[in-house]
């Protein structure tokens, strides 16, 4: 089928299906169809199932499955709601997305991972909402029946294994910058010094004036659809050099300022734009080709009009970034994150204000308050002072164009608009923007980027008004400046008698440990160094005080940050939110740790947390966003649940009476003690004495694979003995050269003792073993109890003298639930801690009837594990193949647990139960 059939048969099923659709009796019919007559599947009822069992709680089944696209389709009726929740048969509530959701657990727990759905389709016979199981941060793009003629492609997934599912303004964006990249491509090759400073500076600018061309004759700025094509067009590759410096030149000179009375007519026809993204004429342009020509005008048939300026920004700067360029990806922000911040931070009150005032019945009472609600948006400022390339600004404008855009509609019903040539009705303005950003080309990127938005509202504007718009010459300008943000006073940033200044965006994650002496500095600088703790802080943490600092002088009332995760876990929590909440901030919203996509091609995940933070008086319910639940909160503290505002100081000891934790050995030996199997064996055969020497080694990842290594523990031998072993002597000999070498006194002397561990922690009975790091896939961190001879690394903590009982508390759903709240993160997995985690732990207070029941659920957990020999921890904690055996024992363990705190029947969730714990926790502090 040609694009032209299809679009055809897209528009005549779109025309057939209005206002049709009723579940039970159409869905097949319209699935049929769609396959059929739009995307040409010959054998249509060979390709898609309808009507397949899953087991559930009961037999459920799934309205459509495309087996061979991996596609997953739950239908409503036409009208029904695809967001709404529904009342299911188990008296919950669920909306159609989580429908779909509990299908795919389905097929995982019947089939296995091979039947995961790649996608889920979610229709009403008006739209399809689809979400890409690959991609689940993107959330839902919405194609709407009315414009399948023109979206059909978006729907190629459904029939093509290798289609990729774009948004459509994604894509175009994204089409824009591979443009982009080709046009600075085939640029730089003609510079004489391709990697002079100045040459990427020009090359920048120029690729920014280009892309402004190209949109602004799309969108009908330069008065013909093509002016600027036309007028490239015309001339020599030779010269449209002197062609390019000519029309930049009219492009920045005012009609009245053009000093020469013999400009050609084609360029007199260019209109002033101002803002000065034409003034500097020091540039350098090179020489253009026939290929460069072509480039050019190839890249004039695109339409520009239609990008999105949110992602384009974004994909614009990472398209000239070299870092990025070297990576393969073009980074971009995601419409859909950018609204988990600016939604509850601010949009969300001005959407429900526009509504209740449209629903005002008196119409010169409407008209007032409309008028009064477009001169507050009018007059809310906004900063980000970590700008990049302006996404959260420039999506903050767009929807307050748009809301502006409603009043103006509301008001036009009334016929009272009063405009001229002179008048604009818009007031919402970049100007109200301001961001600070410390790269260079980005903020010309931003204010661009701004520019462009700001025209295709008006656009947006002149059908509401039925008025045309005068956009150029550019009458405002976004104020985004270039800097250091930490060591700027933001002060300067709020106009004089401005509404709530609002402060957002995403800034940059460098861990303590990973940033360079400049960020450091600035640490300092904004810190102070009489800070507790200021080298343990994150570099984001930085963003946090020069906000708060803000809100504090009365300057502003809302901010929301985007930061890893780090922030609100750990140490962290104490060191930043401690004496942030002293000086009278509160956490208004927040979301939980969720993946941040921030690339288009190549996907770098961050595990991110939100926080809406103010220090003013707050009366709204706070809320938490946790996964795909929302909870109001009587209170959000440092570890983003709804608790007391609770810190967890980092201690030596455990604040309960429980055997202590320390790590395992660490040898300091360059490798030379330990061996996998076959290179002990083969020790052992060169050394035949050294057999009795060799003991199990576990650290983490070999205690949770089942896979140990071994270890040559020569300490307790004799001197003799080791005389004896001549390669157990070169092993010594290269260990004592190896720490000798070292640039660390305490390396240095340890070479006195080369026999020997730097630590030694080798308990004499069984003990218990916690690794330090765990999969956050895991229900429950895998814990074991250990015999003496087995011996363990530094990356597990070992807990001499642990008994049953200690394991049973230690590896149930109530310190599961402390351990993910409090303690740190590697990425988003687990990484257990000793003076965070286990010795803040506020342990039950059993009867000797409830720790007998403990001891018995722990050694019911270990029992259940040997029935499986052949399977490694990994594989019994595996959410997907965890035997019903052994989930059962800690199902047991977990109610003994909870029944020992006496939690059980009282709490209904984690943060519930944590929210006791630090109860719990504080009472122990207390009593010392």
């Amino acid at each position: 089928m040609t694009d032209v059939q299809q679009r055809a048969a897209a528009k005549h099923f779109a025309e057939y299906w209005k206002g049709k659709g009723y579940e039970k009796g159409e869905s097949q019919k319209f699935w049929l169809s769609l396959l059929s007559d739009v995307f040409g599947i010959e054998h249509v009822a060979e390709a898609i199932e309808f009507e397949d069992q899953v087991r559930l709680d009961k037999t459920s089944f799934i309205d459509g499955y495309i087996p061979s696209t991996k596609v997953l389709i739950e239908q409503k009726s036409l009208g029904k709601s695809l967001t709404a929740p529904i009342p299911q048969s188990d008296g919950s509530l669920l909306s159609p997305l989580q429908q779909a959701q509990r299908y795919v657990f389905g097929l995982l727990k019947e089939k296995g991972r091979q039947a995961i759905p790649r996608w889920l389709v979610l229709s009403n016979f008006e739209e399809f909402q689809v979400y890409d199981l690959d991609n689940p941060q993107n959330g839902a793009e919405i194609i709407k029946l009315e414009n399948l003629a023109e979206d059909y492609y978006r729907l190629q997934f459904l029939v093509d294994t290798s289609s990729k599912f774009y948004g459509r303004e994604l894509e175009l964006s994204l089409k824009a910058g591979e443009l982009v990249g080709k046009i600075h491509d085939r640029f730089l090759e003609k510079y004489n010094d391709p990697m002079a400073k100045h040459t990427q500076r020009s090359l920048n600018i120029l690729c920014v004036r280009l892309v402004f061309c190209l949109y602004a004759e799309d969108a009908g700025l330069f008065g013909t659809k093509d002016a600027f094509s036309k007028y490239i067009e015309q001339y020599e590759p030779k010269d449209i050099r002197r062609a390019l410096i000519d029309l930049f030149k009219v492009l920045d000179t005012p009609y009245d300022q053009r000093p020469d009375l013999y400009l050609s007519d084609e360029l007199e026809a260019f209109p002033y734009v101002n803002g000065g993204l034409f003034q500097d004429e020091n540039i350098v342009i090179p020489q253009l080709t026939d290929t460069l020509k072509n480039i050019l005008l190839e890249s004039a048939h695109f339409d520009w009009a239609k990008i999105s300026p949110t992602i384009f920004g974004a994909v614009f700067e990472s398209t000239l970034n070299p870092e990025t360029r070297r990576s393969g990806g073009m980074h971009y922000t995601s419409i859909e994150n950018i609204h988990k911040v600016i939604d509850p931070l601010f949009l969300d009150d001005l959407k429900a204000e526009l509504a209740e005032i449209k629903a005002i019945a008196v119409s010169a009472e409407k008209t007032k308050r409309l008028k009064q609600y477009q001169q507050k948006l009018a007059e809310l400022t906004f900063l980000d002072p970590a700008c990049g390339s302006g996404n959260f600004l420039t999506e903050t404008y767009i929807c307050l164009r748009r809301l502006e855009n409603e009043v103006l509609l509301e008001l036009h019903k009334g016929q009272i608009i009063l405009a001229s040539e002179e008048t604009s009705p818009i007031k919402v303005s970049i100007s109200q923007f301001y961001g600070i950003e410390i790269n260079d080309f980005a903020v010309t990127v931003a204010k661009t980027a701004l520019w462009i938005a700001e025209s295709q509202m008006m656009k947006e504007t002149e059908d509401v008004v039925l008025m045309p718009l005068d956009f150029l010459p550019l009458k405002t300008n976004a104020s985004i400046v270039e800097g250091n943000a930490l060591l700027m006073d933001w002060n300067k940033f709020r106009p004089a008698g401005s509404l709530p200044y609002i402060q957002m965006g995403n800034p940059p994650f460098v861990g303590a440990r990973l940033m360079n002496e400049a960020q450091k500095d600035d640490v300092i600088t904004v810190f102070g160094s009489k800070w507790k703790n200021v080298g343990n802080l994150d570099y984001v943490c930085c963003w946090y005080k020069k906000a708060t600092d803000m809100m504090m002088n009365g300057n502003a009332s809302k901010t929301a940050l985007v930061s890893t995760n780090s922030v609100c876990q750990g140490e962290t929590v104490a060191n930043l939110w401690r004496p942030l909440m002293n000086e009278g901030v509160h956490i208004d919203f927040a979301y939980r740790t969720f993946r941040w996509d921030s690339e288009a091609l190549a996907k770098a995940h961050v595990h991110c947390v939100i926080v809406g933070f103010s220090t003013e008086e707050n009366h709204k319910p706070k809320v938490i966003y946790d996964g795909g639940l929302v909870k109001q909160a009587g209170n959000i503290n440092g570890y983003l649940i709804d608790a007391e505002n609770v810190f967890i100081d980092s201690r030596n000891k455990p604040i309960c009476n429980v055997p202590e934790i320390g790590m395992g050995c660490q040898p300091i030996d360059d490798g030379n003690y330990l061996f996998d199997e076959q290179g002990m064996l083969a020790f052992i055969a060169a050394e035949p004495k050294s057999e009795s020497l060799f003991r199990r080694w576990y650290g983490a990842q070999e205690f949770i694979n089942q896979k140990p290594r071994y270890c040559l523990w020569l300490g307790d031998c004799s001197p003799a003995e080791l005389r004896s072993m001549p390669e157990c002597m070169k092993r010594v000999q290269s260990v004592r050269e190896y720490r000798l070498a070292s640039t660390r006194a305490s390396t240095v002397k340890l070479a006195d003792r080369p026999t020997h561990f730097q630590t030694e922690n080798m308990p004499d009975s069984a003990y218990m073993l916690v690794p330090k790091v765990s999969s956050e896939r895991r229900r429950y961190i895998p814990m074991g109890m250990m015999t003496a001879e087995t011996m363990c690394s530094d990356l597990v903590f070992i807990i001499p003298d642990a008994s049953l009982y200690h394991f049973g508390v230690l590896t149930s759903n109530v310190h599961m639930a402390w351990t993910r709240i409090v303690c740190g993160r590697l990425k988003s997995d687990y990484r257990y801690s000793k003076d965070i985690v286990y010795n803040n732990f506020p342990w039950p207070n059993p009867t000797e009837e409830q720790k007998t029941k403990i001891e018995q659920t722990a050694q019911a957990i270990l029992d259940a594990r040997t029935l499986y020999p052949d399977s490694s921890l990994a594989d019994l904690y595996d959410e997907l193949t965890m035997p019903p055996e052994l989930r059962t024992a800690h199902q047991k363990n977990d109610r003994a647990v909870m029944e020992a705190y006496g939690f059980w029947g009282k709490l209904n969730s984690e943060s519930e139960c944590v929210a006791e714990l630090m109860k719990l926790y504080q009472e122990k502090i207390k009593q010392g």
